[in-house]
This record gives C-alpha cells, sequence and structure tokens, in this order.
C-alpha cells in the first residue's frame, strides 16, 4: 500500500518572504512587507519568511540538542512524561489530530515560559504556566533550546505587528498582552515512515493549528505538505535560511475570518529521520480574542470574544490523549 497522494509544486508557489525589509526598511518598506504578508495570509495561510531574525546560532545549537534529546532511551525521555501544563516528552500514541483514524507517528517534547518554582502564576488557574520539566541526563539542553524559544517569541510579535499594519489597525493590537505568554515550543522526531504503514498514517495526520500563529524550522528531509484551494497536497519543501509561518484558527477567528488557517499534515517519506522545532505563538491566557477589532464601520464581528487560554486549551483536550 502506498503512501497517501501528494503533488510536488514549484518552490515560489508558497510565498517566500523577505522579513528583513519590515524589521530595518523604511516605513513605506515595513508596509509593503505587511501587505505581502497579508496577501499570503488571505490566500495561503502558509508563507515563508527569510531574515527573521533568529540568529542561525540559536537555531544550529537547538538542533543539535533535539537530535541528542531523542537518541536517549525511552526510560531517560519517560522520566519528564508531558504533565498537566503540556510541559515535557510526548512519546508516540499520545498525539492525535481531532479527526484523524490514526496516531501521530512523532516523539516530541514541549516547554513553555520557564518561571521560578516560586511564581505566583505557577500555581494559578492558568494550565499552561505550570513548570517545565527538563532532562537532568543532558545538563545543558534548557540553555541549548531555550534561546529558540525566547527568540521566536520576539519574531512572532513582530509578523504579528505586521499583521495588524497590513489591517488598517494599532500595530500593537495583537501583542499587547505579552507578559505571561501561553506560548509553547516544541522539537519534534519523526522516524522513518514505512509505505507498508498505508495511506492513512501520518508523522502528524491533517489539521489546522488551534492558536495564532506556528513559526516552524524544520530540517532538509522534507515531508511537510499543505493543502491547496483544490483541496489537493503540496509539498511545502525546506529552504535554507527561511522559517516557515502559518495562520492558525485563533487568528482566523481574530481576523474576522480575513486570514486562512489551512489544513497541513506531515509524512516522512524518507528512509531517514526527520526533526523539526516550532513556537506555537499565543498571547496571554486572559486576552480577549475579539475579532470586532478589525471590522470597518457597518461590519459584523462572525464571532463572540473569547479568551485566548480558554480555547486553545478546548482544543487541547481533543488533541492529546494524556489529558483524558
Amino acid at each position: 500500500m502506498g503512501y497517501a497522494e501528494s503533488k510536488t509544486i514549484a518552490v515560489e508557489e508558497i510565498p517566500v518572504i523577505d522579513f528583513g525589509g519590515f524589521l530595518k526598511g523604511t516605513p513605506e518598506e515595513s508596509m509593503q512587507v505587511a501587505q505581502e504578508i497579508r496577501k499570503a495570509a488571505e490566500e495561503v495561510g502558509f508563507f515563508y519568511i527569510r531574515n527573521h531574525g533568529i540568529p542561525e546560532s540559536v537555531i544550529t545549537e537547538a538542533h543539535r540538542a533535539s537530535q541528542s534529546f531523542f537518541s536517549q532511551s525511552q526510560d531517560s525521555k519517560q522520566k519528564i512524561k508531558i504533565n498537566s501544563s503540556h510541559h515535557g516528552f510526548l512519546s508516540v500514541g499520545e498525539a492525535k489530530m481531532e479527526s484523524a483514524e490514526n496516531i501521530d507517528l512523532k516523539e516530541s517534547f514541549v516547554w513553555g515560559l520557564d518561571l521560578p518554582d516560586d511564581h505566583p502564576s505557577v500555581n494559578s488557574e492558568n494550565p499552561f504556566l505550570g513548570r517545565n520539566q527538563w532532562p537532568r541526563e543532558l545538563p545543558q539542553f534548557r540553555d541549548s533550546v531555550y534561546p529558540f524559544f525566547t527568540e521566536g517569541i520576539e519574531c512572532g510579535k513582530k509578523v504579528m505587528r505586521a499583521f495588524a499594519m497590513s489591517m488598517g489597525i494599532d500595530p500593537q493590537a495583537f501583542v499587547r498582552q505579552m507578559k505571561e505568554p501561553i506560548a509553547r515550543s516544541s522539537i519534534i522526531y519523526y522516524p522513518p515512515q514505512s509505505r507498508e504503514l498505508g495511506r492513512s498514517q501520518f508523522g502528524v495526520a491533517p489539521h489546522t493549528d488551534y492558536g495564532c500563529l506556528t513559526l516552524l524550522w524544520q530540517d532538509q528531509v522534507g515531508g511537510l505538505e499543505v493543502q491547496n484551494h483544490q483541496g489537493e497536497w503540496v509539498t511545502a519543501h525546506p529552504i535554507e535560511g527561511t522559517l516557515v509561518v502559518n495562520v492558525g484558527d485563533l487568528l482566523m477567528r481574530w481576523s474576522n475570518d480575513v486570514f486562512r488557517s489551512t489544513p497541513h499534515r506531515v509524512i516522512n517519506r524518507q528512509s531517514c529521520e526527520r526533526y523539526s522545532m516550532v513556537v506555537a505563538w499565543d498571547p496571554d491566557f486572559d486576552t480577549l480574542i475579539d475579532p470586532s477589532i478589525v471590522c470597518a464601520e457597518q461590519e459584523s464581528a462572525l464571532y463572540p470574544p473569547i479568551r485566548c487560554g480558554e480555547y486553545v486549551l478546548s482544543r487541547f483536550d481533543a488533541s492529546f490523549s494524556y489529558r483524558n
């Protein structure tokens, strides 16, 4: 039985945007980049950014640490098994997309904002700010991967400012509440996938991301696929020096459905291991996701306001077996 079918497309069919013009350009150049981002978000929901501002050394070090982490024994990794704050190790079988037939064929390690034990928010009702779990067997691991998270948070803020500018609203509108963001970062390992596993087994099954924004670094193995307007699955090629950015369901809601949250999936079709690293960008738990802020006069909001954390948590409960 063969793999699920997909179509190989030219690299440029998913927009590649030079974000350096937004970071360092004139106001006119920044607005031009913002409009490019809006066009990509409206038409595709996915795009690449180069000159994104995350140092290459940060990415290289985090990738190296990822390889070291996943090469440990299962017993070692299970010592920091995922907890109720969604921090820690998920083995194969602990993640399944909401409508998928099968579990995802991947391992991952997740962490969030690193707060001290005595921080009041660690014991608050906010379930995303519990303590991180770091592997004792790898004493340098935390320092190797955490900068990817912090740099990703800052990069995501700038992309969200570009989104706001493109819609003609205050550039700070989407990023005002970032004191204790519920953003998560993860490193992900995909084993080689045999063709005999068939058409319904995926590294990550078809899904849309449920938060605001996803920033993805992927190695050169490939495997990410995006669904286009025609319903075809097309390749999202690895491109050196870029991050993949995609709109999540919560940002689509916040934009009053102007931006698209596009289905995507991962199939590791190669005979080697695949690694990726993600920052799932979301603001503070209590941030009010209110689409009326983008509405013009006489335009109605399509959704009622909802707190960011409540929405994300509801989606977590449907996707991760450990929560049940």
